[in-house]
């Protein structure tokens, strides 16, 4: 066996992953100033810090037990073979006491530093994704990603409560954001890698359902993206910034989910579907740096004047 080295443990958090959570985490931290009488000021040291800390933690842990549990699978297909431990760089055992490790600290700092709901709601997520989507829903269902993407869907509620510890509705609107945007995302990837699902009977839809199927769902969903995407403005979240950068790039992900669903050649499905995807995440991006800026650009041009 190789010796293990930190690159190889970094690998398992999925850091890139991870740095997405954490980034929707903090901006829902800075969208909850609004509930604490503090508009457009900074976020509570203890929580911009020891709930970043915390939640990235318990993020990275549920990253962990993800490979440990589909390494198997992992070895079959050509995106995650070289991963950790289908090359046997880490072993199970070290794989899951580095993730239970991980798992604790982020326990510890989000009771001891932040508050019990925020603890209480990371470790839901946590079991959600590592536990009930890893172990259960990912082999059960074609509708994994959709029952599943609630724990994925968690961190802005997260870093929110680590402010206010409380769920308020606004929380709740950058939930459904994420929950609506996770189906078209990883369905168009998984339209690009519906062979090597298939390979290792893994029910994703375009395996059980077929590539056309799949597509108009990604098109359904992204039209129901688009709605909720606007709810932020209409409910006096964001302002007219915000409005604008959404339209543009809800623009962007109903041109991509419309090209996927009317291509219908498998090359082509391929190639689009890998820019479908790719284009998701810059939206998400997009969507949540769009509500830190319109939270900020205002009071800031105020202060200015």
């Amino acid at each position: 066996m190789i010796m293990a080295n930190w690159k190889d443990y970094y690998e398992l958090c999925k850091p890139k992953v991870v740095a997405l959570i954490i980034f929707t985490a903090v901006v829902g931290m800075f969208m909850a100033t609004d509930t604490i009488n503090a508009p457009g000021l900074m976020v509570p040291w203890n929580a911009l810090i020891f709930g970043t800390l915390g939640i990235g933690l318990a993020s990275a842990s549920a990253a962990a037990i993800n490979h440990v549990v589909d390494q198997h699978v992992d070895a079959e297909m050509s995106r995650t073979h070289n991963r950790p431990l289908p090359t046997g760089n880490i072993t199970s055992k070290q794989a899951l006491v580095f993730a239970l490790t991980m798992g604790v600290v982020a326990m510890v700092i989000l009771v001891v530093w932040i508050n019990l709901l925020t603890a209480a709601l990371t470790l839901t997520s946590l079991i959600g994704y590592a536990v009930i989507y890893t172990l259960y829903l990912k082999r059960a269902t074609p509708q994994n990603i959709v029952i599943g993407g609630a724990a994925g869907a968690a961190p802005p509620v997260l870093g929110w409560a680590a402010v206010t510890n409380s769920i308020d509705p606004g929380a709740l609107w950058l939930f459904m954001i994420i929950f609506i945007w996770t189906p078209p995302h990883f369905w168009a990837l998984a339209i690009h890698r519906r062979d090597e699902y298939a390979k290792v009977d893994i029910p994703m839809l375009p395996v059980t359902h077929g590539v056309q199927f799949t597509s108009l769902q990604v098109l359904l969903y992204t039209i129901l993206l688009i709605i909720v995407s606007l709810m932020p403005y209409l409910t006096h979240m964001s302002g007219l910034l915000y409005l604008v950068g959404t339209v543009a790039l809800d623009a962007g992900f109903l041109y991509y989910a419309l090209k996927l669903k009317g291509d219908s050649e498998e090359k082509a499905d391929e190639r689009i579907a890998m820019k479908t995807f790719g284009y998701s995440i810059f939206y998400l991006m997009g969507i949540f740096a769009l509500l830190l800026i319109d939270h900020y650009v205002p009071a800031m041009m105020t202060l200015l004047s």
